[in-house]
């Protein structure tokens, strides 16, 4: 680039510029992983479970906190869900039920057995009980 005009004087310099180094930047990156390790890091972001807007006002207003355990167990009946093909699922966790938007491992809303007098969920495709 041209500092006293602030333009490129070539083609190659805009290519260079632009184009090459992100190209160059994703090909280090692939080179020093391998293909098993990409994707397990991939996975590993995709399978944190994730609380809406919503589930986390209504566990507030709830006074619902989980335990590790409880947290883990939840995990696992997404994790079971997924494994089944479910993608709207009631997760059960002891007294508690968790309506959970499994493709996306958010945790949609939260509730405890009092609030579910009448034990009826709807637009579910699937229930796992842990």
């Amino acid at each position: 680039m041209d500092k006293l005009t602030n333009r490129f004087t070539s083609i190659e310099q805009v290519t260079g510029e632009y184009l090459s180094s992100p190209k160059q930047h994703n090909k280090t990156l692939a080179q020093n992983l391998s293909f098993e390790e990409i994707l397990q890091k991939r996975q590993s972001n995709a399978s944190e479970l994730k609380f809406s807007k919503h589930a986390s006002l209504r566990l507030e207003e709830r006074n619902i906190s989980l335990t590790e355990d409880q947290n883990a167990r939840l995990e696992s009946g997404v994790q079971k869900a997924v494994e089944k093909g479910i993608k709207d699922s009631l997760v059960m966790v002891d007294s508690l039920a968790f309506i959970v938007n499994v493709p996306n491992k958010t945790v949609v809303t939260a509730m405890d057995q009092k609030e579910t007098p009448n034990n009826i969920f709807t637009n579910i495709d699937g229930a796992v009980i842990m």
